[in-house]
C-alpha cells in the first residue's frame, strides 16, 4: 500500500511554476529519495506533503486518505507525518526529553516518559534526556530531531536534506544509523537531497526532478546504468561529455564509435561516458584511441587519471587499484559499452544544459 501519493500535483509561487503534474508514490516501508539541483521543486513537494504549503492543484494522499486537494486540506498535525528539517529545528529552551516528547499530544505521566526513553535509546541517546540542544554535537541534534519525528508513530516520514549540515565523516555515521532506524520503523519515507551518492546509498528508489518535472523514477541501479537523459546521467555521477554525428545507427566520438540506435541519421548527439567506463592499455598496437596521461590522483582504492586526446580535449578515467599509468605515458583507450550513454543534442555543443 502507498503510504504517500502525489496525484498530478502542480504548484506555483507568484505565478512561477515550482512543480508540474507530479505523480509519485512511496510505499509503506519504502525509502524514496527525491533529488535534483537547487530550485527544482523537491523541497516544495515535501512541504506540500507536510501541509506547510496550501496545495495548488492535484491531490496528496497518506495511507489512502486524501489530505490535500479536492477542496480540502488537513492541517499538518492531523496528517500523521513526521518531519526532520535541514536545521533540525529543536527548541533551545527545552531539554532533549521535552523536545522528543513535544509531539506526544494527549500522552502524560509514566507512559509519556517511557515512550521518550525508548526513542532516545533507539537513536543511541539513552541518558541524554536532561541535556539541552546547545550541549549536543550536530550529529546528536540530528538524532534528537529524528526521535521527535518518530514520537507520534507517523505513517510517513519526511526528511529535508537531513545530513547536509554535518561534516563528511559524521554524515556517514549518522546516515547509516538513520537508515537502520527507518528500516526498523517501516513507515513510508521521502528523503529530499541534492546529493546523488547519498540518494543511491539510502533509497529503494530515486525520483529525479528537473525544473519542477519528474524526469525519471527507478532503483539506484536502473537510474545510474540507464539514465533517461543527459541531465539524469550527469546528475547521478561524473561523466565525460563528448559529441558525435550519427551515421548508420552509430556515432563516431573522439574516443571511438558507439551505438546510437533509434536516433536519426545525421543527427548530432551527446556522448556521455562514465570515468570508470574508460579502460586504459599501454601496450603498443592495442585497440582503441590514443591519449596521453597528463595527471594521476590516487584516491585510495582507485585513481583518477586525466587524459589528453590528439585534439587537445581532456577526459578523466577512474582506475581501480594503484597501478595507474604515470603522467607522460601514452595509452590506448577502450570503452565499456555499459558506461556509455548517447542522447540527441538539444543544446549548443560544449554547453551543459541547465537543471
Amino acid at each position: 500500500m502507498a503510504g504517500l501519493t502525489f496525484h498530478t500535483v502542480s504548484h506555483a509561487y507568484d505565478g512561477v511554476e515550482a512543480l508540474h503534474d507530479l505523480d509519485l508514490a512511496v510505499g509503506d516501508g519504502e525509502i524514496v529519495c527525491l533529488v535534483g539541483p537547487s530550485g527544482c521543486g523537491k523541497t516544495t513537494a515535501l512541504r506540500l506533503a507536510a501541509g506547510l504549503e496550501p496545495l495548488g492543484s492535484g491531490r496528496i494522499c497518506i495511507g489512502g486518505d486524501c489530505v490535500a486537494g479536492g477542496g480540502g486540506q488537513l492541517p499538518p498535525e492531523m496528517r500523521g507525518v513526521g518531519l526532520v528539517f535541514q536545521d533540525f529545528a529543536l527548541f533551545p529552551h527545552m531539554t532533549v526529553s521535552e523536545n522528543v516528547g513535544f509531539g506526544l499530544k494527549g500522552e502524560h505521566g509514566a507512559h509519556r516518559r517511557e515512550r521518550v526513553a525508548t526513542l532516545l535509546e533507539q537513536v543511541g541517546l539513552a541518558g541524554y534526556g536532561s541535556k539541552y540542544p546547545h550541549m549536543l554535537s550536530g550529529g546528536e541534534q540530528q538524532r534528537v530531531a529524528l526521535a521527535r519525528a518518530l514520537a507520534p508513530k507517523p505513517r510517513v516520514l519526511l526528511l529535508d536534506e537531513p545530513f547536509s549540515g554535518l561534516d563528511v565523516r559524521l554524515r556517514e555515521e549518522v546516515r547509516d544509523q538513520t537508515l537502520r532506524i527507518l528500516r526498523e520503523v517501516g513507515a513510508a519515507a521521502l528523503v529530499v537531497t541534492h546529493d546523488a551518492e547519498e540518494a543511491m546509498y539510502m533509497g529503494d528508489r530515486i525520483a529525479v526532478l528537473q525544473r519542477g518535472r519528474l524526469v525519471q523514477v527507478g532503483t539506484p541501479s536502473e537510474i545510474y546504468r540507464k539514465p533517461a537523459s543527459a541531465f539524469v546521467a550527469k546528475f547521478l555521477g561524473e561523466v565525460n561529455w563528448l559529441h558525435g554525428i550519427v551515421r548508420e545507427g552509430r556515432a563516431d566520438s573522439p574516443i571511438g564509435v558507439v551505438s546510437a540506435s533509434g536516433i536519426g541519421e545525421g543527427e548530432q548527439v551527446d556522448v556521455l561516458v562514465r570515468p570508470e567506463g574508460l579502460h586504459l592499455c599501454s601496450y603498443a598496437g592495442a585497440e582503441g584511441r590514443g591519449a596521453r596521461v597528463v595527471g594521476n590522483h590516487l584516491l585510495g582504492y582507485s585513481s583518477l587519471v586525466t587524459l589528453r586526446l590528439d585534439d587537445g580535449s581532456e577526459l578523466r578515467a577512474r582506475i581501480t587499484g594503484q597501478d595507474a599509468p604515470a603522467p607522460g605515458a601514452d595509452v590506448r583507450i577502450r570503452i565499456d559499452d555499459e558506461a556509455v550513454f548517447v542522447f540527441p543534442c538539444h543544446h549548443t555543443p560544449g554547453v551543459i544544459p541547465p537543471g
